[in-house]
């Protein structure tokens, strides 16, 4: 009889544990899928680590043995490190030492009150980063508003890129046909129409969990607002910058982008005469997260010329 009320304490208090791990689950969502996500990175062995860049915290990721061929890749607008979990293992494989940092403002970096988030003063940080890794040259990437980034880098500072890889990316002095607003969404339509900007067919998110993006999206707008506003100005632009590079260039582009579209990735073409342009049909946006397998041989077949 005293181990019946053992087990009935027992199984009253897993109950107990359980329901408020699915109360904490349904209110916070968005830190459950975090922390899910930096579980299997790290299971997948990549690092976390951070360096101090002009004062302040910069998070970044690495993955691959360390005394490879470096490779940096630079997220975009509203996003993370995390975003390259998917792409980073095929250049970890064939021998890469990829990093990814958090642009200040984003991830786990920091966000200082007094930065600009443009994309010239990010661009500055990751050159910064650079240095505090003590990393001379590296081939370089960048997905969207990180391509853009990665272009400033590359033709302020061609010495220290070898290679350089643009994955659907920003740059071009063309204003968006899109309503930017979208970026900072307020309601879970708005959230439905920046997915379905940024991907075919997109899935429903279910409405517990557009409350608790909509509740994080809100703590970021005004970083997202301020690298808006600079971008919008067009005066980082990179129309005229493009053709004087001379390192190898390779385009990647998702068909059906429509945050920045195919078109833009033709015109870069264009612009640099040494680049390569690979179209992911019914890939959009967020080609290089899902459309990985058709991405990932390119890029390293790139990498290794």
């Amino acid at each position: 009889m005293k181990l019946t009320k053992k087990t009935l304490w027992l199984g009253f208090a897993l109950g107990a544990m359980a329901l408020a791990a699915g109360i904490s689950f349904w209110l916070h969502p968005v830190s459950y899928f975090n922390e899910f996500t930096y579980l299997r990175e790290s299971l997948n062995g990549t690092e976390s680590s951070s360096v101090t860049v002009e004062g302040h915290r910069m998070h970044y990721e690495a993955v691959g043995p360390a005394g490879g061929p470096v490779v940096v890749l630079v997220h975009g607008l509203g996003a993370s490190a995390e975003d390259w979990l998917n792409l980073s293992p095929y250049l970890a494989k064939a021998g890469f030492r990829v990093y990814m940092p958090d642009l200040f403002g984003y991830g786990r970096s920091d966000k200082p009150a007094d930065f600009s988030y443009s994309v010239r003063d990010e661009a500055g940080a990751v050159v910064g980063f650079m240095d505090a890794l003590g990393l001379k040259q590296v081939d370089l990437g960048g997905w969207s508003m990180g391509g853009w980034i990665a272009q400033i880098i590359a033709a302020a500072h061609p010495e220290r890129v070898r290679r350089l890889m643009l994955f659907d990316s920003a740059g071009l002095d063309e204003r968006p046909a899109w309503d930017t607003n979208l970026f900072i969404p307020r309601t879970p339509a708005q959230l439905d129409q920046l997915e379905a900007l940024l991907m075919p067919h997109p899935p429903r998110i279910p409405g517990f969990v557009a409350q608790d993006i909509l509740r994080f999206s809100a703590q970021r707008a005004w970083i997202i607002r301020r690298a808006l506003d600079t971008m919008l100005t067009g005066q980082d632009a990179t129309d005229k910058l493009l053709p004087k590079l001379k390192m190898p260039v390779l385009l990647l582009w998702g068909g059906k982008d429509q945050i920045t579209p195919l078109e833009q990735g033709q015109k870069m073409h264009m612009l640099v005469p040494q680049s390569e342009l690979n179209v992911f049909n019914g890939c959009g946006h967020l080609a290089p997260e899902q459309c990985t397998a058709e991405m990932g041989p390119v890029v390293v077949k790139f990498l290794k010329q």
